[in-house]
């Protein structure tokens, strides 16, 4: 039995009707925990012996709107490669969807130097809230300052929730995938009213992923059988 799958097993066994496994690349271990659910698990995972999740090493937002969709315009898309297109989608994305916010948490057990992901989704997406684990690792603290900055979530029984990475008067929260790229407003300095300003975003909208179709000779049916010509000595 591998070190990962004891660590699943001890898992499973004591929280196993609070978690659900979900898929995670080889050699990681990630669940899904319920929001109501979300400090009686997390106090699990830092106080049992068998788990020991002393750090909480980050904590991120995340806004599904767009997860599932076609980043550019292929033929054929792969799993891996070039491309990471996924299955195109005719209608639009609903940005009142439920689960549309969620917020992972990156633990290290120091003691059986051990790594898990958790995940929980927001139940109201119109008022996205969790609860704060500040009290369960005091580093969270500015990370959930971050994602609440940058994603409106909000953290309930957080000591100081507000921006850290934006200014004070910013409208919207910029990375939610409905955000425009180009901003809101925008600043300068006025030299008559000696000081910076705010003023309707003058930058014209743009396209920053390349929407192409890619065409490769080397894969020309006529050219399959082709042997490779040989360095010349």
């Amino acid at each position: 039995m591998t070190d990962t799958q004891a660590m699943t097993e001890q898992v499973d066994s004591q929280l196993g009707a609070s978690l659900e496994r979900v898929p995670a690349p080889p050699g990681e271990v990630a669940y899904e925990v319920e929001a109501a659910a979300l400090l009686h698990v997390c106090r699990t995972l830092r106080n049992s012996p068998d788990l020991k999740f002393e750090m909480l090493m980050d904590l991120a937002g995340v806004d599904y709107l767009h997860y599932g969709r076609d980043e550019w315009q292929t033929q054929t898309a792969t799993h891996s490669g070039f491309s990471r297109g996924r299955v195109a989608r005719d209608s639009a994305p609903d940005p009142a969807m439920p689960g549309r916010f969620g917020v992972t948490y990156q633990l290290l057990s120091i003691t059986h130097n051990r790594r898990l992901r958790l995940r929980v989704k927001c139940p109201d997406t119109a008022d996205p809230v969790v609860d704060s684990v500040i009290d369960v690792w005091a580093g969270a603290n500015w990370f959930e300052r971050e994602a609440f900055d940058l994603f409106g979530i909000l953290f309930r029984g957080h000591p100081d929730l507000r921006r850290i990475l934006t200014d004070y008067g910013f409208i919207g929260h910029p990375f939610r995938k409905d955000f425009p790229l180009i901003g809101n407003v925008e600043v300068q300095y006025d030299p008559g009213k000696k000081r910076v300003v705010y003023q309707p975003v003058s930058i014209v909208p743009r396209v920053l992923v390349p929407k192409v179709i890619r065409h490769d000779n080397r894969y020309e049916a006529a050219l399959k059988d082709v042997p490779a010509a040989k360095d010349s000595k």
